[in-house]
């Protein structure tokens, strides 16, 4: 088995991300079309305005083959958001996703930021289910409709 690599985003992944991001969510959430325009927006901010010193993404790769991703961005002075956090099917259940987790909080940490948050839905059973073993903790939850559908959307934060 070839290794798997980190490496960081380059601006030609974004079509891959707002691809995958569309396709999956569509396909296992039921999302309707809103959400790959949202992922869109947020990739475009991010390769125009991101502070490589604070903001960072990465791609989960093996043999050149795009697995996932995750990104690192500023919320506000001492927090950190965790965002586009992605795991394609086929790549799930391997560590791929604690690794990914593991650098974005490490570089989080690294760069001054004294917690981070992220944002996700309940239906993420696995995402949550690592978090809560990394050491995130669940600070909020609320049922929502969102891209096309009722959701549970949930808050975690971790001290860095």
């Amino acid at each position: 088995m070839v290794d798997i690599k980190l490496r960081n985003f380059r601006p030609d992944d974004r079509d891959w991300l707002v691809e995958r991001h569309g396709t999956l969510y569509a396909r296992d959430e039921g999302f309707d079309g809103s959400f790959a325009p949202l992922v869109a927006r947020i990739l475009d901010d991010f390769v125009a305005n991101h502070d490589s010193r604070y903001e960072r993404g990465w791609i989960a790769e093996q043999a050149g083959v795009r697995l996932g991703s995750i990104f690192c961005v500023t919320k506000d002075e001492m927090t950190a958001q965790l965002r586009l956090f992605l795991l394609v099917p086929e790549a799930r259940g391997k560590g791929i996703g604690r690794r990914l987790l593991k650098v974005c909080t490490d570089f989080a940490s690294a760069a001054g930021y004294s917690e981070m948050m992220l944002w996700t839905h309940d239906s993420h059973r696995a995402a949550c289910a690592l978090y809560r073993a990394s050491g995130w903790r669940l600070v909020a939850s609320k049922p929502v409709q969102s891209f096309g559908v009722d959701l549970i959307e949930q808050s975690w934060s971790i001290r860095l």
